[in-house]
């Protein structure tokens, strides 16, 4: 068995792009799914019971249904119902920070349910309303606790994106893929695909634990 590696260097700029657009695919995403998750957790734990149960509902269905699928009715069915043809990246975005946010926002509600009660009742008796109570208080310490986890969502968000290359986002995966159709070859480019996926991974994760420590620290 010989191995053309040489075939992929020469291509490497597809890759290097690649690397590009899945860094910022990820970076948009995880936001999307901060923002849209921390929301979604404020809401299911509010008294207001029609709010609440349209949370439980949301994360119900995105978490029950596959992510591919959800891709495909974004980017595909959406179209057909509102008549304007979502960009491949954005459609990614959107799906992916839609269903990121489901998964934040049970990893942000735990959190927020760990934090004693105790501190939101002194809060209330010294009446500091609730949004301040929750931004200022309870959400800053649950964030501490649940950091591990949504580095977890991140690292878990940056390897799913190689999905986006089934709409022709040109990731990391599909340079490989075109790499594959222009050198006939699959084992190289796929494993230097791979390769790549995982320093990006092992750097998230240094990145996280630099975090981690730091928060430690600042107790």
């Amino acid at each position: 068995m010989e191995l053309h590696f040489e075939q992929v260097i020469s291509n490497i700029p597809l890759l290097v792009s690649g690397i590009l657009v899945t860094l910022k695919f990820t970076i948009l995403s995880t936001i999307a799914g901060f923002v849209w998750g921390t929301i979604l957790a404020l809401i299911k734990v509010s008294r207001i019971k029609p709010l609440a149960w349209f949370g439980i509902a949301y994360t119900s269905i995105f978490r029950g249904t596959p992510l591919l699928v959800q891709l495909f009715l974004v980017y595909f069915a959406t179209p057909q119902i509102i008549g304007y043809s979502i960009p491949e990246l954005q459609a990614a975005v959107i799906t992916f920070g839609l269903n990121s946010a489901a998964y934040v926002s049970e990893i942000l509600r735990g959190g927020i349910l760990a934090v004693d009660k105790g501190q939101r009742e002194a809060a209330m008796a010294l009446g500091v309303p609730y949004n301040r109570m929750m931004f200022d208080i309870v959400i800053p310490q649950a964030l501490k606790h649940i950091l591990p986890a949504l580095v977890n969502e991140s690292i878990a968000l940056l390897k799913d994106s190689s999905l986006v290359a089934t709409i022709g986002v040109m990731d990391v995966l599909r340079g490989a893929q075109v790499i594959q159709n222009v050198t006939y070859l699959a084992f190289e480019p796929y494993i230097v695909a791979a390769a790549i996926y995982y320093v990006l991974v092992m750097i998230l994760t240094g990145f996280a634990k630099q975090l981690e420590r730091r928060v430690r620290q600042s107790d």
